[in-house]
């Protein structure tokens, strides 16, 4: 079994950062990717940025360049370091791993098969 937690949110002025961590415990086990979702109160669950394990990386549309995504893969260890935080950013951050299968584009939450329970991060004005 594998577990993901994640750590790293709060509160924070917009403006500010925040440096997102998630730690995959419970097995040796090699991802196809892990990535980042994050749910805003209402909303759906909306992917934020993967890193592959050829370490490429894919982000989402909205993130303009705040966003970046970095992998230890010794230590299976998934991080977001998140920038010019924006109200608009507030939202449930959740950490994901999936398995390696061929012609996956791990950007969407059912190409993932392991998540964590997620950590708040608030942005206030």
């Amino acid at each position: 079994q594998v577990q993901l937690v994640e750590s790293g949110g709060g509160l924070v002025q917009a403006g500010g950062s925040l440096r997102l961590s998630c730690a995959a415990s419970g097995r040796d086990y090699r991802f196809g990717a892990m990535g980042w979702f994050r749910q805003a109160p209402g909303k759906e669950r909306e992917f934020v940025a993967t890193v592959k394990w050829n370490f490429g990386t894919y982000y989402a549309d909205f993130v303009k360049g705040r966003f970046t995504i970095s992998r230890d893969s010794a230590r299976n260890t998934v991080y977001l370091q998140i920038s010019s935080l924006e109200p608009e950013d507030t939202a449930v951050y959740y950490c994901a791993a999936g398995a390696i299968r061929g012609g996956t584009y791990y950007r969407a939450a059912h190409e993932y098969d392991y998540w964590g329970q997620g950590t708040q991060v608030t942005v206030s004005s």
